[in-house]
């Protein structure tokens, strides 16, 4: 008869696993910021350039209204930014979090995790079930 504890990984390949996922999440939201962030770059660089080429012909009212439009989109990604800040302290939270539970719980962390792995199997055999009808 096989060992049971052979299949359970250790605490450290938990722990290793652990912070894998929580610096892929890390950095995936970080990815998604940059990118959000060099849109906007972009929209707003293509903006002023628009601006300009309209500044000559505009009413200074409409050009108040521009320059008005330009502050919002700057706070705008300031506010972005800021959310992406905060974001980036909560996911580090959850991966502090979830470190430490695991070094604390190592049973149980496997056993979570074991399930949560069952259960997207089934998921992933249901779906292709579904599909192959």
């Amino acid at each position: 008869m096989k060992n049971p504890s052979a299949n359970i990984p250790s605490t450290q390949e938990a722990l290793t696993g652990a912070r894998h996922l929580s610096d892929q999440m890390l950095s995936g939201a970080e990815h998604a910021v940059e990118s959000s962030r060099s849109l906007a770059n972009e929209t707003l660089d293509k903006a002023e350039s628009k601006v300009r080429q309209l500044r000559g012909s505009i009413d200074p009212i409409v050009d108040k209204l521009a320059t008005q439009a330009q502050k919002l989109a700057r706070q705008s990604m300031d506010m972005a930014a800021e959310a992406s800040d905060r974001a980036q302290r909560s996911i580090h939270r959850y991966a502090d979090a979830t470190t430490r539970y695991v070094a604390n719980e190592p049973v149980k962390a496997v056993l979570i995790a074991a399930a949560v792995g069952a259960a997207v199997a089934l998921l992933v055999a249901s779906t292709r079930h579904r599909d192959s009808r």
